[in-house]
């Protein structure tokens, strides 16, 4: 069971950033439609992902299954296909749960006028990790690491930067 409930480690950055490509676009069909029932399948898609990786999230197993592996194939894209550590990833898709979490209450209790504008961090995020590859989640992740607020035991490739490094070529070993 410890192992079904857990999360990938290393990631898949082009799997990753197909998941934020599906976040936008269902971020911005809320924003532009009003159909707040999409929240619905958003919010358990952060939760199932933090819960679990990709096992129990539609949008997740897509990535993984069907999306990674063509765009490893594709020469223009190609450069996404890259493993990347995944606790900072798992904070993102936390991030993303309480930013939806926090739009669905204030829905409820506030009104839509108030709650779409949760949303927009929550766009610009998954935009910049889905177009850019410029994950945020991670960016906070390591600052609190950097700050002592999450042990280096965590994600040891976080802390060590060097691993990485040579893991993709970038130094020798």
């Amino acid at each position: 069971m410890k192992r079904f409930f857990s999360f990938p480690n290393p990631v898949n950055d082009a799997a990753a950033r197909t998941v934020a490509l599906g976040v936008v676009t269902m971020t911005v069909t809320v924003l532009v439609t009003g159909w707040v029932w999409i929240l619905i399948p958003l919010t358990y898609g952060f939760l199932a992902r933090v819960l679990a990786g990709p096992k129990l999230s539609p949008l997740g197993r897509f990535a993984v299954t069907v999306a990674a592996p063509r765009i490893a194939r594709t020469p223009a894209f190609s450069h996404w296909e890259r493993l990347v550590p995944g606790p900072p990833k798992r904070f993102a898709q936390g991030t993303g749960l309480a930013f939806t979490t926090a739009t669905v209450i204030t829905w409820a209790t506030a009104g839509w006028g108030a709650a779409r504008w949760i949303l927009l961090p929550l766009l610009v995020a998954a935009s910049l990790e889905g177009f850019a590859g410029y994950c945020l989640g991670c960016k906070m992740f390591g600052w609190l690491m950097k700050w002592g607020l999450v042990p280096e035991s965590v994600c040891e490739e976080c802390a060590d930067l060097s691993k990485r490094w040579a893991r993709q070529g970038l130094v020798n070993t």
